[in-house]
């Protein structure tokens, strides 16, 4: 599976995404910069971030955005949403811990989501996620933040 395709998805739809639930503030102020890179464990045990151009089945993919404040000027209330792709499944790993989730596109909530069966709250597998965002209270001006979530390719 090619990467470079859902990296533009991923892209895009946080693009248009991010212009629609921001406040006002100039077009070109925050920049954004998304990496795709496989996660593989050492020998030792440690974890590497391996940039991905393409990516079997069962390979663990992390997706990071790195939105950028390049102006002169604090931007409040950043509102970042990185849609899930179909053909990978989220493993519950987001960073920073924030992120809140939807099974929707609409409905957010914080993680774990869950639901009532037969009485009873129950998590949500994360097989049923589609998005996560997080809420950037304050960015100052040349500042970054960047948020990421991990997942298996189907």
């Amino acid at each position: 599976m090619k990467l470079s395709r859902l990296t533009k998805i991923v892209l895009l739809s946080a693009a248009t995404l991010m212009s629609t639930t921001m406040p006002s503030f100039a077009d070109d102020a925050l920049q954004l910069q998304l990496e795709v890179n496989k996660i593989v464990k050492t020998a030792d045990g440690r974890t590497q971030y391996v940039p991905a151009s393409d990516a079997n089945t069962g390979t663990v993919i992390q997706y990071k955005a790195n939105y950028s404040n390049v102006s002169d000027q604090e931007i409040n209330d950043v509102l970042i949403i990185v849609p899930i792709p179909e053909n990978m499944t989220f493993t519950g790993a987001a960073h920073p811990a924030s992120a809140q989730a939807t099974t929707d596109g609409k409905n957010y909530a914080d993680m774990p989501l869950m639901r009532r069966v037969n009485g009873k709250l129950v998590k949500i597998p994360y097989s049923e996620y589609k998005s996560l965002r997080w809420n950037i209270k304050m960015l100052p001006a040349h500042k970054s933040a960047a948020v990421s979530l991990d997942g298996i390719i189907k």
